[in-house]
């Protein structure tokens, strides 16, 4: 393989794209939350809880958060084997891949250019699913894979080895972004410490820092206090001899207990801020799954924890993913939210978030602090079929539904004028749509071309018309549901991660079928 050439993942069916509809949002006044007031000035009211197939809702998502989402964590279905109550998560890997390839590709539009997605995932398809994300994100993109200690308690049972992490991935959607500096989070690493009551603090002891390129100059021997002369590193030290005295003065540099070679204290106080690792094991700064369902379990106090959500995520892990990703007012996402628990982080954070869930478990992110959120649900597909088989469109669409799915179709942006009536969207400051039911004239569209004038242009979608459609200088006529029809897969409202919602992959030329007979 040469340099030039990329590892390409592929399975059956990769080829197969869903057409996806993009439905409007609808929002739910009485399970939407609000605070009766203020608790403090940073309180954030406009937060999103999305009830619906997260496929679809990523979708209906994608035309006004493309670009503004600073940090995306999924907990997706880790292929198992192991059926959960709101979701099937045994499914083979090929098809497993097909549908979170789907997600993945939606999420990297969110994504703001200073943006991260971080994936938990287990090792039945790390390895894939890494492979699938540098196709998605790009290689380069690839920021780490996290191990992170999920379990307080090794398995005794294990036939071979009991399985007590699992992964985390995190891709950038720019390959030069950094994490936050975390300084308040540095005492606790277990390498920094003070037995003997340093008055400069928590230290650790390491070797002196070499100079990076040789200097004669640097390349003494030092003489211990029992006469030993002690050697420089290759390129000599990294500080004059007098620097070096200073330190040995101060205690930042002693002598080794047999007096040949140095160390160095490196204090807490003098660093800025460490780099995170990349091994979570300290279940006291990330939690672990039995501490999750602990937590979850006070949220429910009357339900089945495992009825609830298999593996939920512990608070402390989210909290450090948020504190390493963002800052006071970004957006987070999950579209995997289950119990609500990556909300309920960001929210206690000062983030604003968004979370779409499929199995109505909204109850978990009902605090009583300040802010709130609004509860929004998937509209049903706008085309439906007549007892005749022809495609219509829905009878549950008002006037201002069907404008705004209209609008989404056509990629204007939905903001009805409240004295133009033929103004309800715009794609340029000159440029609108107006959808409308009505059989529209000849005259009507006359009439139009008038008031839209010569420096402004308008799309009108009716449902049937009179007389020409072409001809007229300032408008773009259409009918719909005609004008739609092969855009979208109509009235399929279930993307989840289940096997019979996938379509079967066609069979290629020559292929056998199990018959022995070979298809067309």
């Amino acid at each position: 393989m040469s340099k030039k050439q990329k590892l390409e993942l592929t399975w059956i069916g990769k080829d197969h794209r869903p057409r996806l509809e993009p439905r409007i949002l609808l929002e739910d006044t009485a399970n939407s939350h609000h605070a009766p007031h203020r608790v403090s000035e940073n309180d954030i009211f406009d937060n999103r809880l999305i009830k619906g197939d997260n496929l679809l809702a990523l979708k209906a998502l994608e035309q006004e958060f493309t670009g503004k989402v600073k940090c995306i964590f999924i907990d997706p279905p880790y292929n198992t084997g192991s059926a959960f109550e709101h979701y099937d998560d045994g499914i083979e890997h090929s098809l497993w891949l097909s549908l979170i390839r789907e997600r993945l590709e939606l999420l990297k539009r969110l994504l703001c250019l200073s943006g991260t997605i971080w994936i938990t995932i287990d090792d039945n398809e790390v390895h894939d699913l890494k492979i699938l994300c540098d196709e998605v994100f790009g290689r380069s993109c690839f920021v780490s894979q996290i191990v992170w200690r999920s379990t307080d308690n090794s398995n005794n049972d294990a036939k071979q080895f009991s399985a007590d992490h699992n992964y985390i991935l995190v891709y950038a959607k720019d390959s030069n972004w950094h994490p936050i500096p975390q300084p308040g989070d540095q005492g606790k690493r277990g390498h920094f410490k003070n037995p003997d009551n340093d008055p400069r603090g928590l230290w650790f002891d390491g070797n002196p820092l070499n100079s990076p390129k040789r200097r004669p100059n640097l390349t003494f021997d030092l003489i211990a206090p029992n006469g030993n002369a002690i050697k420089p590193p290759k390129n000599g030290w990294r500080w004059s001899r007098e620097t070096i005295s200073e330190k040995i003065e101060t205690g930042e540099i002693r002598f080794s207990a047999d007096f040949t070679g140095i160390r160095r204290r490196t204090y807490l106080a003098d660093m800025k801020s460490l780099p995170p690792s990349s091994l979570w094991a300290d279940i006291e700064e990330t939690g672990h799954n039995r501490q999750a369902k602990y937590e979850l379990k006070n949220l429910f106090p009357e339900r089945d924890v495992a009825q609830l959500l298999g593996t939920p995520k512990p608070e402390k892990l989210i909290r450090r993913i948020v504190d390493l990703a963002t800052l006071p007012g970004d957006l987070v996402l999950d579209s995997f939210l289950g119990s609500g628990t990556t909300a309920a982080v960001a929210h206690k954070m000062g983030r604003r978030w968004i979370g779409i869930e499929l199995g109505g478990i909204t109850e978990a992110v009902e605090w009583k602090a300040g802010g709130g959120f609004r509860y929004y649900r998937l509209a049903p597909s706008l085309l439906t079929q007549d007892k005749w088989g022809q495609w219509v469109i829905s009878s549950e669409y008002n006037r201002e539904m069907l404008a705004e799915a209209v609008c989404k179709l056509e990629g204007f942006t939905f903001a009805p004028s409240e004295t133009v009536y033929w103004q309800q969207a715009h794609s340029t400051e000159r440029d609108f749509i107006y959808t409308t039911t009505a059989n529209l004239s000849h005259d009507q569209l006359q009439q139009l071309i008038e008031e839209v004038g010569p420096e402004r242009s308008l799309l009108v979608v009716c449902s049937a018309f009179r007389g020409r459609t072409e001809g007229y200088a300032n408008l773009t006529v259409k009918k719909i549901p005609n004008t739609v029809l092969s855009r979208c897969e109509w009235g399929k409202d279930d993307y989840s991660l289940k096997v019979e919602n996938l379509p079967k992959a066609p069979p290629k030329e020559g292929q056998i079928d199990l018959f022995g007979k070979e298809e067309a």
